[in-house]
């Protein structure tokens, strides 16, 4: 039961740094460019 409430608050910290569930494709698209242009 520990599990699932720390994974549960995990999952929930994550959305809300995300400011909405909308916002994760975006953040991720972003994650995704950084990368690349570090890679370059």
């Amino acid at each position: 039961m520990t599990t699932r409430l720390l994974t549960a608050l995990a999952l929930l910290a994550a959305v809300t740094g995300c400011n909405t569930v909308a916002g994760v494709g975006q953040d991720l698209r972003n994650a995704g460019s950084a990368i690349e242009r570090a890679a370059q």
